[in-house]
Parts: C-alpha cells; structure tokens; sequence
C-alpha cells in the first residue's frame, strides 16, 4: 500500500506559493510612470481587497453543491452507494476550491479597479 499522505504535505506549500501574487496580493503591470504615492495606493487598495469576506453563504453553497453533485454523480454512474462518501467529500473540495478561485479573481479586480481610480493605468 502506498502512503500519498505525504505528498500533501509538498502539494500545499507548492500550491500556496502560487498564490503569492493574487488575490488580494495582486501587483498590477502599469503602463507609465508611478509616482512617489504608488506604493502607498496599492497598499490601500490591496488592504481593500484583503477585507473582501473569506467565507460567505456563497462558499457554503459552492462546497454543498459540489457534494451532492459528485455523491449523485457516484451514485448514477457506478448504480450503488459504495463510494457515496468520497465523492461527495472530492466534490465539496472542488466547490471549495471553484470558490477560492472566483474569490482570488474578484480581489484581483478590485485592486485593479482601485488602482485605475486613483489615476494609474492599469493594463494588467
């Protein structure tokens, strides 16, 4: 028997460290000059993004669709329960993981929104 256990332990800190510039850790490329208060705008408007909620009704939602989806899924497809279990819990880490990302993406806009109201062009 394999232990994959492990392998968690390499995954995550790979998959945090992805994650370094998102979010609401996001560096926009600005066309131009910066003046002397740009770092202290995106600081702003990184700590705007960052007080964006973590978790919200909209998270419960995604991970509980995910698990009725995947434990139906299961269901239908393999016409027993045995592995009803690990689907619905593979399937409330992919809701999760969906929300996340959404969330990352939303906190992105948002520095990026912030920024071209402050005067920067902001192309990316």
């Amino acid at each position: 028997m394999i232990c994959r256990k492990p392998a968690i332990f390499f995954a995550v800190p790979l998959l945090l460290s992805a994650c370094a510039n998102s979010g609401a850790n996001y560096v926009p490329v600005i066309d131009g000059a910066v003046g002397p208060s740009y770092e202290s705008d995106l600081a702003q408007c990184q700590g705007l993004a960052a007080s964006q909620a973590q978790v919200d009704g909209r998270t419960a939602t995604a991970v509980a669709t995910g698990a009725g989806v995947a434990g139906a899924s299961s269901v239908i497809f393999n016409d027993n329960s045995d592995n009803l279990g690990r689907a619905a819990a593979v399937g409330a880490v992919a809701g999760l993981t969906s929300d996340a990302i959404q969330r990352n993406a939303s906190r992105e806009a948002i520095v990026r929104n912030c920024m071209r109201g402050r005067g920067y062009n902001v192309v990316g």
